[in-house]
């Protein structure tokens, strides 16, 4: 299932316009469509599922795709012409290999690109984010062997085997909405539980909702993980959209 990674210094423009890979070596969808929906069907369920070779995306705006493609969150996703978070679509793809979310993500961006006539770039401005770092103690992580990568992020709790660092702190990105850095230097993968109480959070309004999950989640990596995760003024990438345009129903 597709369950929807900051650096030096400030407003460093780094050019990734789809146009700088030739199309015949972009990854693409052996077979994809989009079609607008009516006012009546957007007010139904919305998201993306995958399985091995195929996505599916329902009820859709292309800034919620543009997050899925490029695995950031939609604060980093600037610019572009209102109809990008109003209109939605119905999208679907087949790849011809089993491919998992990763390679159809990549394919995905090349949909957009090709269809929506999308073009972005990246640049660098002044944030804030949060970086998981090793604590002064030995990480609580056992390292991964013969075991299959997966991983069930719920409510209240992320099961993950054969994760890495740098997978762990995109679903920390996604969960505490806001961008997540991996520091800690560890290489290789790690099967782990964490754990956290989110009924305080819950409780709440939108933003003390936020600032009480994330401080509650910070404080169980420390103690069952033996990390932490702090906030820290840095350079944040974004995406900014330089051109869209609204695609024609084809398959």
């Amino acid at each position: 299932m597709l369950r929807l990674t900051a650096r030096t210094s400030l407003v460093a423009a780094l050019s990734f316009a789809q146009s700088s890979v030739p199309p015949s070596e972009a990854p693409q969808f052996e077979a994809a469509s989009i079609h607008r929906i009516d006012a009546e069907e957007a007010s139904g369920p919305s998201g993306c599922t995958t399985t091995p070779g195929l996505m599916r995306c329902t009820n859709v705006t292309l800034k919620r795709c543009i997050v899925g493609a490029y695995s950031v969150l939609p604060d980093q996703v600037r610019g572009g012409p209102d109809w990008i978070d109003v209109d939605r679509f119905q999208i679907a793809g087949r790849s011809t290999q089993p491919l998992g979310d990763k390679g159809l993500m990549a394919m995905l961006q090349t949909l957009l690109a090709d269809r929506f006539k999308l073009v972005l770039h990246r640049e660098l401005r002044p944030g804030e984010a949060m970086v998981l770092e090793v604590g002064k103690k030995m990480p609580k992580l056992e390292p991964a062997d013969n075991v299959r990568a997966s991983w069930k992020n719920m409510h209240d709790h992320l099961d993950a085997a054969k994760m890495t660092m740098g997978e762990f702190a995109e679903i920390l990105s996604r969960n505490l909405n806001l961008p997540v850095v991996d520091h800690t230097g560890l290489t290789g993968a790690f099967n782990f539980t964490l754990r956290w109480n989110p009924l305080e959070a819950d409780a709440l309004p939108h933003d003390e909702a936020r600032a009480t999950l994330r401080s509650e989640v910070s404080a169980e990596i420390a103690k069952q993980l033996g990390l932490t995760l702090k906030f820290r003024k840095m350079p944040i990438e974004l995406l900014v959209i330089d051109h869209a345009a609204k695609p024609s129903e084809e398959d």
